[in-house]
């Protein structure tokens, strides 16, 4: 009984609970008519995925398109020019201005942000802006806004603003070459990036844009040769390069003899023909890469024909190579005119553009590395904020408890994870060297990676395939060619005759492609699509966790690209994919996001002044010590010099002297052995009592006549010192200025104890073993 009084009193609470909740909502979405002023979605109360999407969708019918979300910024693409909207007069506003997170939210918000901390910094950090979303979210364009912002505000106002225009004007001449080369029209974007790239933007030390430079990745080269109906090309295949259309429509006919190599139809004789010219090489070696293909038995060489679909194969590798080496030099020669030396750049802005995620109705390896970078996005996201704040939040004392998130690791360990994984089993095929059979790498799949619940399979479809759960939503990939696109293999005979060709950029594209044909031979040394993608990921996931990010994400609010449409169910798909719910939910917990911004500018501001504050007082102790220094020097140096002026006349007067005989007691007794030395003799020494720091109670005896440059003293006194002892040696008058202030006649007695100079051995000049200010004018060292 008390069993079920529990279990009823936990659904009357969680229905009390779901009851005030829908109250709520209600309540907050009853006044429709200030719903789009909530320019931060944290203000939103309370946080669901129904009042964020209200409240987002009420911005965008106000034409109101960005909106602040905790820690990102979150974009509506409104599918039409909005031009007053990123105006020259718009970014000066925003750089300008002591506070921009006060103005509307808004893209340049988060470039001055990141400016900002570049230049607010004691040591600055290097900034990292990730823009993400689905295909035809907006990204490309958002970056574009982003190189524009900082072209601008990064030259005004500069010494060198010639170079620094320069420089500008190439980043933003950069970009329009870049997307007719890489950019093409897709069922869900007219203008969809076809590949990725990290716009490194490279600042000196008085933050003046002076270079920049493109990282690419993963160049959708198979679109050269195929394209999904109602989809287009490469942009620039409709403006310049008829040269490599004119292979598409090469089609070849099976051979009338089984030996012989395959024929080309009457139409695509032509067409070849013309291709050579356009390529510069010789027409029947040209026919003959394609048709025929070289075996290795043992060290000869067979030629053995290929079959009509090899040639097909053949052909389109041919225009996909080349695509991808002419893309490889483009990028190359854009960096080379505009990237600066390392030793005139110290910190960089970088830009993320990379491919949004993608689900067609067929989906390959293209589509798996590009939604595979995405989870590996997603998953830096989830570290750096929705993670690390609410661990940040239990460390700092807050009472808490843990919002739940969607962690995609798993997703990640079905890809990419060791020991298997789609990834290294595909690896695995490719090193077989085996004919790609597509049913028995599901079975292998099934077999390997069946305890992984984000993989499954639909048993009542007809193709091999396998489906991923992505924290975007399920995608299905066809398995029947990821195979041979893994293996992407440039067929020796190939790289031959382009060599050969008789233009200047095509021979120099594949010049030193000698060692990449090599390698397609032997299979253990080949290099998968898929381990270079890895591999160039990893390196950029490296720079984004090294430096600060600023996240960007875009949303599709229509699957049409229609403007101002805002259908429901595609913003919110995208918004729950993405993760945004979660992080108005943390940060409006954790601390209102806009008084944290505002506290963040202003610690940073108090930060600066007081660092700068430090720095003055060292600069300042620094130059009182160097005056009062320099003031002592002078003084010594014009005492020493007055010294010397009496040392000089005395000589004079002692060259006519006669020194007495010693006391015959003296030599006896006296610590100065003398006894060995012819008379007359004079003895000179140092005031042992102001030169040793350390130096034992001596009692000394000795005799002196006349006026001396300095005292005699005893050199026998055996003092410890790490290079030995110390011998008296006349050198007042040959070695340098010395003290004349002593000068007693007669018999003394002297009792020697430490310095009475504290600070005779203290300057700003450190030497080691070296004896240092006064008693460096007192005593000789040897």
């Amino acid at each position: 009984m008390q069993v079920h009084g529990l279990k009823d009193r936990t659904q009357d609470l969680r229905k009390s609970l779901n009851d005030s909740l829908e109250g709520d909502i209600r309540d907050f979405l009853i006044n429709e008519a200030e719903l789009h002023t909530y320019d931060d979605l944290t203000k939103v109360n309370p946080v669901t995925p129904s009042t964020v999407l209200k409240c987002l969708q009420a911005r965008y019918s106000a034409k109101v398109f960005y909106t602040h979300a905790g820690c990102t910024l979150v974009a509506l693409n409104p599918f039409q020019p909005i031009p007053h909207l990123y105006s020259l007069d718009v970014m000066r506003e925003y750089h300008t201005a002591p506070q921009p997170q006060e103005f509307k939210p808004h893209i340049f918000i988060v470039a001055e942000e990141a400016y900002r901390n570049v230049q607010g910094q004691v040591e600055p950090i290097n900034q990292s802006l990730v823009v993400s979303g689905e295909s035809g979210a907006g990204k490309t364009w958002t970056s574009r806004c982003l190189m524009k912002y900082y072209a601008t505000v990064a030259a005004s106002s500069q010494k060198c603003q010639d170079t620094v225009e320069k420089i500008e004007r190439r980043v933003l001449d950069s970009n329009p070459v870049m997307e007719a080369f890489g950019n093409a029209c897709t069922l869900r974007n007219s203008n969809s990036s076809r590949f990725g790239k990290y716009i490194q933007l490279q600042l000196n030390g008085s933050q003046l844009l002076v270079g920049a430079s493109v990282q690419t990745y993963l160049l959708e080269k198979t679109r050269v040769a195929f394209q999904a109906p109602t989809e287009r090309n490469f942009h620039i295949f409709y403006q310049i390069l008829a040269g490599l259309l004119q292979l598409g429509n090469v089609y070849f006919s099976p051979a009338s003899e089984e030996a012989q190599p395959c024929d080309l139809d009457g139409h695509s004789k032509g067409l070849m023909c013309f291709s050579a010219d356009l390529l510069q090489v010789p027409l029947d070696e040209l026919q003959s890469c394609l048709t025929v293909r070289t075996l290795l038995a043992g060290k000869q060489s067979v030629l053995k024909p290929c079959s009509q679909s090899e040639c097909g194969v053949r052909r389109d590798c041919l225009a996909k190579v080349i695509y991808a080496q002419l893309f490889d030099w483009l990028v190359t020669f854009i960096n080379n005119s505009m990237c600066a030396d390392s030793s005139m750049w110290c910190n960089f802005i970088g830009l993320l553009d990379v491919y949004g995620f993608e689900c067609f109705l067929l989906n390959n390896l293209e589509q798996l590395c590009i939604n595979y970078a995405n989870e590996k996005l997603q998953q830096h996201f989830v570290a750096h904020y929705l993670k690390a704040q609410q661990e940040e939040y239990v460390t700092e004392g807050l009472q808490w408890s843990f919002i739940r998130y969607q962690d995609n690791q798993g997703c990640l360990d079905l890809i990419e994870g060791s020991p298997s994984s789609i990834f290294s089993l595909l690896n695995e095929e490719c090193r077989l060297n085996r004919v790609s059979d597509a049913k028995q790498f599901r079975v292998r799949l099934q077999k390997e990676l069946s305890d992984n619940a984000s993989i499954s399979w639909d048993k009542l479809s007809k193709e091999p395939h396998f489906t991923v759960a992505h924290y975007a939503g399920n995608v299905s990939y066809q398995i029947e060619g990821m195979m041979e696109k893994n293996k992407d293999p440039v067929p020796p005979e190939i790289i031959s005759v382009l060599q050969k060709s008789q233009d200047s950029l095509l021979h120099s594209l594949f010049a030193d492609g000698d060692r990449e044909s090599e390698g397609s031979r032997g299979h253990s040394k080949v290099v998968t699509v898929v381990s270079k993608f890895k591999n160039s990921l990893e390196s950029l996931m490296k720079i984004l966790h090294s430096t600060t990010p600023h996240y960007t994400r875009c949303i599709k609010p229509n699957p049409d690209c229609r403007p101002l449409t805002f259908k429901k169910e595609e913003v919110i798909a995208q918004l729950e994919a993405c993760g945004i719910v979660e992080t108005i939910n943390i940060s409006a917990a954790g601390f209102p996001i806009s008084v944290f911004n505002s506290m963040c500018v202003f610690f940073t501001g108090v930060r600066s002044w007081l660092v700068r504050r430090e720095i003055k007082r060292w600069h300042k102790a620094a130059s009182i010590i160097q005056t009062t220094w320099r003031r002592w020097r002078a003084w010594m140096d014009a005492l020493a010099e007055a010294e010397l002026d009496d040392a000089e006349d005395f000589m004079e007067n002692e060259a006519s002297s006669v020194l007495p005989k010693l006391d015959p007691l003296l030599k006896e007794r006296g610590s100065v052995q003398l006894s060995s030395i012819q008379e007359p003799v004079l003895v000179r020494g140092w005031p042992i009592g102001l030169a040793m720091a350390s130096a034992p109670s001596v009692t000394v005896s000795l005799t002196a006549t006349g006026f001396q440059r300095i005292m005699s003293m005893m050199a026998c006194l055996k003092s410890p010192f790490r290079h030995g002892g110390y011998k008296v040696k006349t050198n007042q008058f040959d070695q340098g200025v010395a003290s004349i202030r002593a000068q007693p006649r007669g018999s003394i007695k002297m009792h020697l104890q430490r310095s009475p100079l504290l600070y005779a051995d203290m300057h700003p000049v450190h030497k080691t073993d070296v004896v240092t200010g006064f008693n460096q004018i007192l005593l000789e060292r040897t």
